[in-house]
């Protein structure tokens, strides 16, 4: 009976045991299961927040300031002006041309009035070739430069000086008076040039017109020229005056980049506005103008 006991009490020992072993296997199974659950919840909100971090730290700011298509947007910058210098105006024709454009007045050059010789110039000739009672042969030559700095504002001095251009090319078309305007391209002077020509009445006597307006880079040159065949002289060869018209605008154009040494392009670009372009072009045109009638 007492052998009997014991191998109950073993037995039932052991079903306590074997009991606690599969209690603590289950304990175990489930704290891995929550466990499971709650490191994936870690994992996902780290990731969560390493995403909000980057965006409020600028880890995430490659879009900042990023135009779409994935440009960025610069601060407003413009290229620097080519040319920087002025020749001097009644320095830029050789004595051989001045002779053939005006035979009586090569030495009669006279400068106009500046603020800015860096930014603005001029020189205008006379000729009176008198021949008493068989009359005279009259010429008068004017040339102006302007020159345009870049402005953040306004633009490259290109821009403004192709602009400027365009204006006196067509004011040159549209003078009172004129008859038979015709306006001709002219090659070899700068980046773009154009011969505007026409007649013109005066009281004086009838006048041969020839104006070449000559872009290069950053300055525009223009250039009038006329002639009058006075008190009965026969009236100038117009094709003999534009010949004579353009080979002067072809060297005024050249002086330009001897003014300014090699002329190699600044690779900087400007970012001050510019002090040369606030002066209206319009005046410097209106000026040329009113020489042109006076004379």
């Amino acid at each position: 009976m007492q052998r009997v006991a014991v191998q109950r009490d073993d037995q039932r020992a052991r079903s306590e045991r074997s009991a606690q072993r599969r209690a603590g296997r289950l304990r175990r199974a489930l704290v891995c299961a929550a466990a499971v659950p709650a490191v994936a919840l870690s994992a996902a909100a780290c990731s969560s927040d390493s995403g909000s971090a980057a965006q409020e730290t600028g880890g995430g700011s490659s879009n900042a300031g990023t135009a779409p298509g994935g440009s960025t947007e610069a601060s407003p910058t413009v290229q620097a002006a080519k040319y920087q210098k002025l020749p001097e105006p009644c320095a830029v024709l050789s004595k051989q041309t001045l002779t053939a454009l005006v035979p009586k007045g090569v030495k009669s050059g006279k400068e106009g009035k500046s603020d800015d010789v860096a930014t603005r110039g001029s020189c205008s000739w006379s000729s009176l070739d008198n021949n008493g009672v068989k009359g005279s042969q009259f010429r008068w030559l004017n040339i102006s430069f302007l020159r345009f700095d870049s402005d953040t504002s306004r633009g490259s001095g290109e821009q403004q000086a192709t602009a400027y251009y365009t204006s006196q090319v067509q004011g040159a078309q549209a003078v009172t008076g004129a008859k038979n305007t015709k306006s001709v391209p002219v090659a070899g002077a700068g980046d773009q040039a154009t011969l505007v020509r026409y007649d013109l009445k005066k009281k004086e006597g009838a006048f041969k017109q020839q104006t070449v307006v000559a872009r290069v880079s950053n300055v525009v040159v223009t250039l009038d020229y006329n002639g009058a065949g006075l008190a009965g002289e026969k009236t100038p060869d117009a094709n003999a005056l534009v010949t004579a018209a353009e080979k002067a605008a072809k060297e005024a154009v050249a002086s330009v980049t001897m003014a300014n040494g090699s002329a190699t392009t600044p690779s900087s670009p400007a970012a001050t506005p510019s002090k040369s372009a606030s002066g209206s072009p319009s005046a410097s045109a209106s000026a040329s103008k009113s020489s042109s009638k006076k004379s």
